[in-house]
Order: C-alpha cells, then sequence, then structure tokens
C-alpha cells in the first residue's frame, strides 16, 4: 500500500504507536457498494492497491442511489473480504448506528474487523438516511434529533471500545438508548479510530469534541474551511489537539476518454450527485430516479469534475489536498473502473504533492 509524500516518494502506511495513522497524504478508493457486486468491488480494491491507491472507504447502503446502480451488500461482510485481499487501511463510509442498528452492534462489528486486521481499520459514522433506515419501520426524524441520536451513539460505541479494552463492563442510560452491563469480549488492543460525517458548523464542532477525526465530501473550499475550523474548536474544547486528528474526504468525479463519456456516465450513474438539496429524507431508488430525470448537466457544476482530462482531475484533487486533508478517498462514478485507476494511478496519484 501506497502512501504520498512531497517528495513524490511512495512508503508503505504503518500506524503509529497509539494506533492511530499517520497524517502525511493518503490516496485511497471509493468502493461504492451500491454500484458494484461484491465480489467485484473486492477484486476492484485489490486492484487500485496495485496501483497505488492507500486503502478503501467501502459504502454502506442497504439500497442505491438510483435503480441503475444495482447493488447494496452488506458492508461488513466485504470489508473483511476486501482486507483479505489487500494491506491497507478500511473502514465504512459511513455506517449510522441509529436506526437499522443497535450502536452496540456497530461497536461489535468494529471491534472484531479491528482485531483481524490491527492498526488498518477505522469506523466511520453518520447520522443516516431515509433510504437506508427507513426499512425498520421507525419513526425518522428531522435532522436535528438524527444528528443528537448519532452522538449518543458514538457515546455508547466509546464507551465499550474504552470499557472493553480495560477489561470492565459498561451500560447506558439515555435519551435515545439503553444497554446493561456488557463488554465486547472479542476487542483490538487498540481501539477503532471513530471518524464521523459533518456537512454543517454545529456537527463539526461536535465532532470535534467527541469523535477521532472527521469526514466530508466534495465541497466548495470555504464551507470546509469553515468546517476545519468548527472541528479544530471543538477539539480544543475538549483538551485535544485538532493537528494529530485526520481530516478525510470522499470526493465524487467522472472521468472517461472523453467529455462526453464522462457526461454520459454521471447522468446515468450518478445523477444524485447533481442533486442540489438534501437527500436524507428520500426514501425510495424509485423516487431517486423519478428526480433524476431533472438533473441537467450544468447541475454537476461546483459539485463533481467531469473531465477526460487527467490532469483537471489532479488540479482539482490537489485543492484539497492543498485546504489540509490527510486521507482522500476517490469514486469515478462510471462503470470504467480499471481503466480509470489504470489512468490515475499512473498520471494523477504520482503528481499529488503535500
Amino acid at each position: 500500500m501506497l502512501r504520498l509524500t512531497g517528495e513524490h516518494t511512495f512508503t508503505d502506511q504503518r500506524s503509529t504507536p497509539e494506533g492511530s495513522f499517520m497524517t502525511e497524504l493518503q490516496i485511497g478508493y471509493a468502493a461504492m457498494l451500491e454500484q458494484f457486486a461484491p465480489a467485484e468491488a473486492v477484486a476492484l480494491s485489490a486492484y487500485a492497491e496495485e496501483h497505488g491507491f492507500s486503502g478503501v472507504m467501502a459504502a454502506d447502503h442497504f439500497q442505491p442511489w438510483v435503480p441503475q446502480q444495482g447493488q447494496s451488500s452488506f458492508v461488513w461482510s466485504v470489508l473483511a473480504a476486501i482486507a483479505e485481499r489487500t494491506t491497507g487501511d478500511l473502514g465504512p463510509g459511513v455506517t449510522a448506528p441509529t436506526f437499522r442498528w443497535h450502536p452496540a452492534m456497530v461497536a461489535q462489528a468494529s471491534a472484531t474487523l479491528a482485531a483481524m486486521y490491527p492498526g488498518r481499520h477505522w469506523l466511520g459514522l453518520g447520522s443516516g438516511e431515509a433510504l437506508n433506515e427507513h426499512i425498520v419501520g421507525a419513526y425518522w426524524p428531522e435532522a436535528p434529533e438524527r444528528i443528537n441520536r448519532m452522538f449518543e451513539a458514538i457515546e455508547i460505541i466509546s464507551k465499550l471500545f474504552t470499557g472493553s479494552i480495560a477489561g470492565k463492563d459498561v451500560k447506558h442510560s439515555g435519551q435515545f438508548y439503553k444497554l446493561e452491563s456488557t463488554r465486547l469480549w472479542t476487542m483490538p488492543e487498540v481501539a477503532p479510530e471513530i471518524l464521523v460525517a459533518t456537512a454543517g458548523p454545529v456537527t463539526a464542532k461536535r465532532a470535534g469534541r467527541h469523535a477521532d477525526g472527521l469526514i466530508t465530501v466534495g465541497a466548495p473550499l470555504e464551507k470546509i474551511s469553515m468546517l476545519f475550523g468548527k472541528f479544530d474548536d471543538g477539539a480544543r474544547d475538549a483538551g485535544k489537539d485538532p493537528s494529530t486528528m485526520p481530516k478525510v474526504l470522499q470526493l465524487h468525479m467522472s472521468w472517461a476518454e472523453t467529455d462526453e463519456e464522462a457526461m454520459k456516465n454521471a447522468l446515468l450513474e450518478w445523477p444524485n450527485g447533481g442533486m442540489k438539496f438534501p437527500k436524507g429524507d428520500i426514501r425510495s431508488p424509485f423516487e431517486f430516479e423519478q428526480i433524476a430525470k431533472l438533473v441537467r448537466p450544468e447541475d454537476f457544476e461546483g459539485r463533481m469534475i467531469i473531465s477526460a482530462d487527467p490532469d483537471e482531475h489532479r488540479k482539482y484533487i490537489q485543492k484539497f489536498v492543498d485546504l489540509g486533508f490527510d486521507r482522500i478517498y476517490l469514486h469515478n462514478v462510471g462503470r470504467n473502473q480499471k481503466q480509470w485507476i489504470d489512468v490515475f494511478g499512473a498520471q494523477v496519484l504520482p503528481k499529488l504533492v503535500r
């Protein structure tokens, strides 16, 4: 597995003695389980590592965004299979520990993966979307409650990680969840990093207080700078050094041999990338399919780079590197994954500098 340095050289990633990943720039592969069957996603992840990608962020969905994407496999099974075929870091991008799952089950899944593959696994958490979470038939609350649920879930997961490493039972009684006295009996020596998906200032500040790092998606640089500032404020409020806490990005893009093909791929495979509104309350891929009919090429402007020129993609990614991200996981929205991996492994990744 490769790590980019300012001298354009590549070395293996290693975890620090404390178990957290070092902060040199890493460019990973986003395995979109909404688009690719599990065996194909595993093979593509291994192929990406062979061509210079540092690790894997795997999507956790119960349903795809649109029927055209066609898949949605169980992320924890796929992550274990990816780990067997690769040597880099890996984690879900992101899991909601709030509706489909009790937080204790997410903690157990994450701890088991970390115990099997020491120093490689991180836990990405988010507040969830109705597309995936409504299936259990529970009340689907407004965004503020979803965020509060997520942070209470993080409290439970953190308690289980800390208590289990210390050999102690823990319990919890909160607004949304209860946990009777228990511990995780399978636990790594060092708990996985907890990275929280953030898109707004309040969530970013709370993530700084309660998590080990943040995850976000491509957005205007000014907005991300604001999120960084709020995250750093929250970290300092909790007595932590934000410079040691990972900042992780998932970046969607469309590359193909021609601009026309790249745009076609975006419109067909990833129209949700052109939808300029919050998507957390939409419940069905078929509803997204109807909305997708309204998406036009210009709707992707400022939201996703679409180009046949690898250097245009390099420049776009470099802007986020310069902003201060430590790990960036790239998702090419087309089915042309191997061709894209070949081109980016040779022409883009080696030219990115910290």
